[in-house]
């Protein structure tokens, strides 16, 4: 796909399949086009090469971390896919489902310019066309913890939407690998997806992708947008204390951090209010130890009425 050109957009199940079987086999003859030619060049044999498809589920109002998972999904695969949809299973009935922002035109072109093959944004009746669905996945223990606590069957939601997208894309790719992109920035997310893949057996392969920050610290998110000029400079004392407890981390070894002072940083900050402030080993998202090979720490933070989450590491 070139550069200028526009992604495909489908809006049902049907479409989707279809869609991706045929980028797949477009791409497929380009490979082997370019297996021959080169083969005819050097006088060799044919090293031919199986497309792989490139998935990214997304909720829309897509920014600059969202362009770096199409992107590196984009670099990394022949054909890529994107998803829009705003799933309402995993938001409560106090959160922002309807003012969550949508805007399929400019998110189409933010994947153009990121490499995206095709944009499949179903309807809510298309996704559950028998009202929420009577089955879902349970996030287990896992999910009860941390963002569990304060949205409660969140993950739930998250992981029934994700499952049935993967059920939809994985066939549609036939033989073809599939490898599909989350942001670091929902790292409890990322694990449950991760566990989910293996517990569940997707022939998919999960590729997290680093946070995105603005130039002044604070990571890429749809809810920014919500955040007054104000709340925006308040807002940075999330990232600013995560980069303090990792110079401390780094100089002094993560056990030197002193918890409750940081919470207090957060915390005193006008606007701003404390939900969690943790220290976590991100395999298992359990306390860590000496022998974690990672250490993250995760805050959720309330601005004024915009809740915002981030992590870092600090090993």
């Amino acid at each position: 796909m070139t550069e200028t050109s526009m992604p495909r957009i489908v809006t049902t199940i049907t479409e989707l399949r279809s869609a991706i079987a045929e980028a797949l086999a477009a791409a497929q003859e380009r490979l082997n086009e370019r297996a021959r030619a080169e083969a005819a060049e050097q006088e060799g044999e044919v090293q031919y090469r199986s497309a792989t498809l490139g998935y990214v589920p997304t909720m829309g109002a897509l920014h600059a971390g969202h362009a770096t998972l199409l992107r590196r999904a984009s670099e990394q695969n022949d054909v890529v896919v994107a998803s829009i949809f705003v799933n309402p299973l995993q938001f409560g009935p106090n959160e922002d489902y309807d003012k969550y922002p949508r805007a399929l035109e400019t998110d189409a072109q933010v994947a153009a310019d990121a490499g995206v093959d095709i944009i499949f944004a179903p309807s809510v009746d298309e996704m559950y066309p028998e009202g929420e669905p009577l089955i879902r996945i349970s996030s287990g223990e896992l999910g009860n913890k941390f963002e569990g606590i304060t949205r409660p069957g969140h993950f739930d939601g998250v992981l029934t939407v994700v499952n049935k997208l993967f059920n939809i894309v994985r066939p549609a790719a036939g033989s073809h690998e599939v490898n599909a992109y989350f942001g670091q920035k929902d790292a409890q997310q990322v694990l449950l997806v991760q566990r989910m893949i293996h517990d569940f057996n997707h022939d998919i392969t999960l590729r997290p992708v680093a946070i995105v920050r603005d130039d002044d610290g604070l990571a890429l998110s749809s809810r920014n947008e919500f955040l007054s000029e104000q709340e925006r400079e308040a807002a940075l004392v999330i990232s600013r204390t995560l980069a303090l407890m990792r110079e401390n981390s780094l100089n002094r070894g993560f056990e030197s951090i002193d918890l409750e002072s940081a919470r207090a940083r957060i915390n005193s900050t006008e606007g701003v209010r404390l939900d969690y402030l943790e220290l976590v080993d991100p395999s298992n998202f359990q306390p860590p130890t000496a022998d974690s090979e990672r250490v993250l720490a995760l805050v959720a933070a309330y601005v004024g009425s915009t809740r915002l989450i981030d992590n870092m590491d600090l090993l």
